[in-house]
Order: C-alpha cells, then sequence, then structure tokens
C-alpha cells in the first residue's frame, strides 16, 4: 500500500504495527525537513501515535498555546498530536489548514481520523464491519487483500452524468469518501462519523451590518493573512500564473507579504490567439516575479497524456492539465505552489451565478401546465437541436423551478435519457448532485437566511469543486510529489464571504466583488481582459492521433459489459462525421473510464 503511493511522499517513509493496527507514511518534506519529523510519529509520552498529510498553517501559534508540551521538533505534525493531547476532538476547531490524519491512543485503543474542512487533502475508507482500512488514494487501499476492486454500480451512473462520482461514494463498490469537516471515532465499543465544521453552521454575519468599503477592506485582509499563512514553508515555492484574476491576485497579495521575488509559472502555447502568456507576464513584470513560461504545443501535450491518464487515482474527464503544468513546476526545482483555485466558487465567476439568478424572474413560466411545457420544449428541440436546448427543454420541465431541481441539469454532460440508451439501464440511480441541492436549500445561520448566490456558492463547492478541481490537483501534482496550496479556500475567508449579500456579490462584472476588494492591486488589462481558453484539438486527436487508443478503450467497456454495443458504436460513429450530440468531451470521459477499469483490474 506504501509502495503504491510513494510518489505523493518520496522522502521517507515508515510504519508502526501492533496488535490492532498497522499505519503507513511516506512523506513529503515541506515543514521541518530533518528526519526527526518523519512519520509515524509518536508522543513525547509514546501514548500517541500520527500519521498527518498536509499542512497546519497556524501551526507557530498553536505551538505558543502549548507551553507544557515538550517539543522535539520544528514541525507541524508534531504540533497536530501535541493539540490532541490537549484538547481531544476539539482541537480540530484550532487548525487552520489542509488535511488529513489518523491518530492511535496507546492506553485507550482509539483511533481517531480527521479531515479538513474544505476537503482539500483527500481521505479514502474501506469498512467491512471487521476491519477498517484508510488511505490518501483508492489505488493504495485496493492494494489490500479484503478490498475489492469491482464498480460501484451506483457511482458508475453518477460518473457517466458528470465525469466524476461524488463524495461520499467513489467508483469502487465500498470505498468511501470522508466528508470534508468530517472525523470518525473507533474504539473497542464505538464507531461513529460526525461532522466538527459545516458551512451551513458557520457562516459569517458581519458583513450584515458593514458598508460595501468595509466589506472591501475586511475581504482584502482576511485573503491577505490567508496568502501570508501559505507561504511558510522550509522548500522552495512559487505560484501558478495564468494570467486570470484569481491567480493574479494570488501573485499580488504574494509579492506584497514575501521578502522575496515570487516564482511564477505559466504555460503558453504557440498559438497567440489561445494563450494567456501576456497576461501573465504583465503581472509578472508588475510585481517583478522570478517568472518561468513553459511554451507547450499540442503535440507536447499530446506525448505526456499516456502518463497524465496512468496516473489518474481516480477516473475523471479533466484533470491532463493539471498533469502538465505540475511536472513543468516540479522539474523547475518547487517543491510547493500557491494556486487561484476555489476564487470562482467563492466570488461569482461562473456563468451559472447571473443564470441562476435570472432563474428567479422566469418562475412564471411554471404557471403553464407541465403538458404545454413539453410542448414548448419539442419545438425547441426541432428548431435547434444541440445539446443547450436540450437542457433548456429539462430546466422548464422540471417540478419546480428551484436550485435542487435545476441545477443538477447545469454541469450534466450526459443526460438519463441518454446514459438509459447506452447502459439499458432501465430506473437510472438518484442524481447525486440533486441529493447535494436539498442541503442548499438549508444553508442558514440561526436566524439567518444565507444570500442565494451563496447557496449557489454551496452548490458550486459540493459538486464540482471538491469533486473534480480539488480531487484533479492533488492526484496530477502529487503524482509529481508537489503540493498545491490553495488560499482561497481559507476557512475564515470562506465564512466570511458567505455570508456577504447579493447586492454586494453580483458579478455585474466579472467577480467585481473580488476585484474591487484588491484595488490597483490588479491591472486594468487584466481586469478587463477578454474571456479566453485554449482549448487543445481533442476531437482531431480523437479522430486520428487516438483512434485507435478510443476505439481499444471504448472496447473494454462493451466486453464488461457495462455498455450496449450497438448504441456506443452508433454514438462513436456520429462522434466522427460531426454531430453537434456526440461531442469529444462525451466520449472522452468514457475512454478514460476505460482504461482506467482496464489499468486497474476492476471486475464488474
Amino acid at each position: 500500500m506504501i509502495a503504491k503511493q510513494k510518489h505523493r511522499g518520496p522522502d521517507a517513509s515508515g510504519t508502526y504495527v501492533n496488535d490492532f493496527l498497522v499505519f503507513g507514511h511516506s512523506r513529503l518534506s515541506i515543514i521541518d525537513p530533518d528526519s526527526s519529523a518523519n512519520q509515524p510519529f509518536y508522543s513525547s509520552d509514546n501514548k500517541f501515535i500520527l500519521i498527518f498529510n498536509g499542512e497546519i498553517y497556524n501551526y507557530k501559534k498553536i505551538r505558543e498555546s502549548l507551553p507544557d508540551y515538550h517539543f522535539r521538533t520544528n514541525s507541524d505534525t508534531e504540533v497536530v498530536l501535541a493539540a490532541y493531547q490537549a484538547w481531544g476532538i476539539s482541537c480540530l476547531h484550532q487548525f487552520n489548514g489542509m488535511f488529513a490524519f489518523a491518530i492511535w491512543d496507546v492506553e485507550k485503543r482509539s483511533l481517531f481520523i480527521a479531515r479538513d474542512r474544505l476537503g482539500i487533502k483527500p481521505l479514502y475508507v474501506y469498512d467491512n464491519n471487521e476491519s477498517i482500512v484508510f488511505s490518501s488514494e483508492i489505488r493504495s487501499l485496493m492494494e489490500c487483500s479484503f478490498v475489492k476492486k469491482k464498480i460501484d454500480k451506483d457511482s458508475f451512473v453518477d460518473y457517466l452524468r458528470y465525469n466524476t462520482v461524488h463524495a461520499p461514494k467513489t467508483i469502487i463498490e465500498g470505498i468511501k469518501v470522508l466528508m470534508p469537516g468530517h472525523y470518525i471515532w473507533v474504539s473497542e465499543d464505538e464507531y461513529k462519523t460526525e461532522a466538527y465544521w459545516d458551512i451551513n453552521k458557520k457562516i459569517d454575519q458581519k458583513s450584515v451590518n458593514q458598508s460595501y468599503e468595509e466589506i472591501k477592506i475586511e475581504i482584502k485582509d482576511r485573503l491577505t493573512k490567508s496568502v501570508k499563512r501559505r507561504l511558510v514553508a522550509d522548500v522552495p515555492f512559487g505560484a501558478f500564473l495564468s494570467g486570470g484574476v484569481d491567480s493574479s491576485a494570488i501573485v499580488a497579495l504574494m509579492s506584497e507579504v514575501s521578502d522575496e521575488p515570487v516564482k511564477t509559472f505559466n504555460i503558453s502555447f504557440a498559438e497567440e490567439a489561445f494563450s494567456e502568456a501576456k497576461y501573465a507576464r504583465t503581472i509578472a513584470k508588475k510585481y517583478k516575479t522570478d517568472h518561468t513560461e513553459i511554451k507547450l504545443t499540442p503535440l507536447d501535450f499530446l506525448k505526456e497524456l499516456p502518463n497524465a491518464l496512468s496516473v489518474m487515482d481516480h477516473p475523471s474527464g479533466d484533470g491532463p492539465n493539471s498533469f502538465v503544468i505540475s511536472k513543468a513546476t516540479k522539474d523547475a526545482g518547487v517543491t510547493m505552489a500557491l494556486s487561484g483555485l476555489g476564487g470562482d466558487e467563492l466570488f461569482a465567476g461562473y456563468d451559472i451565478f447571473p443564470r441562476a439568478v435570472s432563474l428567479l424572474d422566469k418562475k412564471w413560466l411554471y404557471s403553464f401546465p407541465m403538458g404545454i411545457r413539453r410542448l414548448m420544449g419539442k419545438a425547441l428541440k426541432i428548431v435547434k437541436p444541440t445539446i443547450a436546448s436540450d437542457k433548456i427543454v429539462e430546466t422548464i420541465t422540471q417540478k419546480y423551478l428551484e436550485l435542487p431541481f435545476y441545477y443538477p441539469i447545469n454541469r450534466q454532460v450526459l443526460n438519463d435519457e441518454l446514459i438509459s440508451k447506452l447502459t439499458g439501464i432501465g430506473i437510472l440511480p438518484e442524481n447525486a448532485v440533486y441529493r447535494i441541492g436539498l442541503n442548499s436549500i438549508d444553508v442558514n445561520a440561526p436566524g439567518f437566511k444565507a444570500p442565494f448566490l451563496s447557496k449557489v456558492s454551496y452548490m458550486e463547492i459540493n459538486t464540482y469543486m471538491q469533486n473534480i478541481l480539488l480531487r484533479d490537483t492533488d492526484q496530477m501534482s502529487m503524482a509529481h510529489s508537489l503540493e498545491v496550496r490553495v488560499p482561497f479556500l481559507d476557512h475564515e475567508l470562506v465564512e466570511y464571504v458567505y455570508g456577504v449579500a447579493d447586492e454586494h456579490k453580483f458579478p455585474y462584472s466579472p467577480k467585481k466583488l473580488l476585484v474591487d476588494s484588491l484595488g490597483d492591486l490588479l491591472p486594468k488589462e487584466i481586469v478587463n481582459r477578454p474571456k479566453m481558453g485554449f482549448t487543445f484539438p481533442w476531437e482531431q486527436w480523437m479522430k486520428n492521433d487516438l483512434k485507435d487508443f478510443c476505439i481499444k478503450n471504448l472496447t473494454n467497456l462493451v466486453d464488461k459489459g457495462l455498455f450496449d454495443k450497438k448504441y456506443l458504436w452508433d454514438m462513436w460513429g456520429r462522434f466522427l462525421k460531426g454531430d453537434k450530440k456526440a461531442t469529444w468531451s462525451r466520449l472522452w470521459a468514457l475512454v478514460v473510464l476505460g482504461f482506467w477499469l482496464e489499468e486497474n483490474e476492476v471486475e464488474v
């Protein structure tokens, strides 16, 4: 199991064994690289043993509040253990960071497992009612003799819908995700999983009595503190710099609080029309960063694709981009990098935010009987037969025009009708995003109603961000032993922005609240830049360079009995002919799934 995830921690490894459990750990040294901080880590009295993945950014402050503890290292690892000895489970409320850890109490024979509030660091668990096994990666768990490598049928459908599987489930039957903000307690007579943090109950209401100017000052202050916390490291570090608002904001604030030039990394392309390099250069020049521009061609990317797919811990319709930039950053001698991930979710950066608000004004549509709305939908499909039209029709034919009902349609890749045809499954399981959406209705602190845009943020954070963006970032960066830190996901910042009223947060211009809060830190050419994004020539690749690879892995799915042979090859044929409803992205996610199941010898 340790060997399977050695890439996550190449600097040291160790085990602890007793009659009740085995701990294993592979270390990536970031803070206090001395061997005395290697893990499993023993408390000074040898009564507690810890294995820990992640970073506690405020560990120095916590350490100061524990003067009676005899510290032997300068690591945040030892602070986690000391905090647990002092405060028990309540120590979780003291930590500001990203983490997954487990602590064994030798005397009480109890096990305490916990994960950070926003789910930045992964933690997978398998429980067969006799034993419990957990790890930072699914593939590591599958090395355990009693974990069956079998696909979870409901999760299979979830993957087809969204190109991922939503927590707490995974693609493998029985392997679950410990949810963000949760812990597990195991002893001889007790086993429980409980939440210690929930944004529903932690919304900061401070902004209610503040002016817009005061809110901007508060946001800049909290984000600056978040960035400063995340610069604590004993290894070379840098930042991903795309030239967009989020990454530019992080680099600007890093430059303000750092004593030395920030190392920045940008992936650029020869196709100038699609390249963001000139925007990244603008920020690099303004803040005098040590800037590295990594120039790639589509062929460079294509060459790395097999490696990216091979290191994928959980199948995903995305991820290779993160693999390429992480590899280039690590090759440049950097072990830790900051990312702008989370800015869109927090500051209404996606189209779904204004679109959801506009739907609030369209409830009059639901005064029409369902039959009339269905006829309207059929007419639209005839006039404009596109995927976008299909989603509009699904939206107007929902039972209610409420967030839990229409939001799941927003990011769905394959609709349920198509999934049934592809798989032959008549009655599909409940939509996982709909289930999460029901919780968004209750995003209310006592006596305080969460702003509507915060409810949309809740959906984005608990679906797309946690189950695609964070998972892909972790698995692709850690494949190169690179740690990625995300300042926008500091829980103190998240709790505050959640409470900000819609009138202040609405994106009249892209991420207006964030941009206004940063003032002149962001040049106008960054704020007012046109929306763009480089799209690799996936369609051409899949029809040419990757054609045999695609056919082979789609065949894997057919041979395993997961797909209707006739309908799948008909869809592939329509793709080759350029059918707008048989897009490359719909088929690529299936190719990845076929590859991953075969590569990891997963049974159906």
